[in-house]
Order: C-alpha cells, then structure tokens, then sequence
C-alpha cells in the first residue's frame, strides 16, 4: 500500500503567501528576467524538497522514492511542465501570488522501520530542507549587497530576496497540522489512537483542505498575519545565523 506524500501541493501555496512580505517586480525585460530566475530557484527549491524526503523515506527503510530516481538533485523527475513551471510563472506575470505543484514523492508507508514515527521525520524533512535554503539564499544576498555592491532593484538583489522569502514561506506554511501539509505527520504522531485515524482520515480531502486554508488566510487578515509574522520570525533566526548585519 503506498501513502503518497504531496508537499507539493502546499509547497507552492506557502510561496503564495511571501506576497505581503515580498517586493514588487519592476518593470519590462527586468521584470520578466526576474521571475525567470525566481521560477527556476523555486524549481530547484521545490525538487530538493522532494529528494529530502525521499532520502529520509530510504533511510528509513522504504526505498520506494530512491528506486524511481527522486533522490536527485536534478529537478526534472519533480517538475509538472504545467503546475510547477507554467502556472506559478504566469501568476507572478499578473502581479499574482505564486501558486502550482509538483510531482509527488511515493512512500510506502509499511516498509518504514518505525511506520508512524518514520513518517513524521520524512515530512519534516522538507521544510527542513527549504530552511537551509533560506540559509544559503540570505548569505548569498549578503555576500551580493557587501562584496558586489548589489542594492534593492538590481536583478540579482531581487531574485536572491524573492528567493529567500518564498523558502521562508515554504517552511513556516508546510509545519500547519492541516493535511496533507508536513506538518500534519508531526501532529498524527503526536495525536493519540482515538484521534489519530479520524485525523487522517482528512487527508482525503487534502486538496479541498489546502485551499479552503489558503482562501482564509488570504480573506482574515489576522489568520494571514500569523503566517507573515512567523515567516518573518523565522527570517531574523536566519539572520542570526548568518551573522546578523554585516
């Protein structure tokens, strides 16, 4: 029996939500070199993503994921030319919040070792994933803005800080206990058996779930608020850990 992960799902969703924090996009040839690039981290982001937990699934003793190829740092196995590459590019185009999919990651949930407990540790390792990203994309801005000289409206200045900001969102938005986001393995694993299956059981309606949660969080500012400040609380962690201000 396989038990499909989908952080794909809500990965992009979460990328919706860097709309409040993240800057707008110039203008002409620049605009559209920007979500070039922006798109094609986002892929990158979203494959590495993909191949965490397909690494952590092996680890774990179910190599369904390492024998159809997804532990890889090559994004192609993860891409839906629609979902992943056209759809998010033409929302950003229009000004829109990012918003598409990618392939899903199989794991076949009764070749873990420790099934329940395996498959919380193979959720978080996606988000865990797009944290060290936001690591690598805001020492990269760093170096850019002290040693290059690169300030806000310069291209490379853009996409590293679009880049940054839709990692910190993948995080913070894939860690709700909403299934089918990551996570919802953690709190199955907190859950007792009583509430467990029914729990689970929602995960049917995992699509329904995720956008009913993205519509309101767009539609209460409140709700929405909780996302923008943890992302934003998430930012200064990162900051820290890069060495503050330079």
């Amino acid at each position: 029996m396989l038990s499909r992960l989908r952080p794909h799902t809500p990965t992009l969703c979460a990328a919706a939500l860097c709309a409040a924090a993240a800057p707008q996009l110039g203008s002409g040839s620049i605009e559209i070199l920007q979500i070039a690039f922006v798109v094609v981290f986002v892929v990158i982001s979203l494959a590495l993503h993909e191949a965490a937990h397909a690494w952590v699934a092996w680890k774990c003793g179910d190599p369904t994921a390492k024998d159809l190829g997804r532990i890889t740092l090559n994004p192609l196995p993860s891409i839906d030319p629609f979902m992943t590459i056209i759809l998010p590019g033409m929302l950003m185009l229009m000004g829109m919040p990012a918003f598409g999919g990618a392939k899903p990651v199989p794991v076949s949930y009764h070749r873990l070792r420790h099934p329940l407990r395996d498959m919380m540790l193979v959720a978080l390792a996606g988000p865990a994933t797009n944290f060290l990203l936001s690591i690598v994309f805001l020492l990269s801005l760093k170096v850019a803005s002290h040693l290059g000289g690169y300030r806000g409206g310069d291209l490379l200045f853009e996409v590293l800080q679009l880049s940054l900001y839709a990692n910190l969102a993948l995080t913070t938005f894939n860690l709700i206990p909403v299934p089918p986001l990551d996570g919802s393995r953690v709190m199955a694993w907190l859950l007792p058996p009583g509430l467990r299956e029914p729990y689970q059981e929602l995960e049917r309606f995992g699509l329904f779930l995720v956008v009913a949660l993205v519509t309101l969080l767009r539609m209460v500012p409140g709700l929405n608020g909780l996302i923008v400040s943890g992302s934003r609380q998430l930012f200064d962690f990162v900051d820290l850990l890069t060495g503050g201000t330079w």
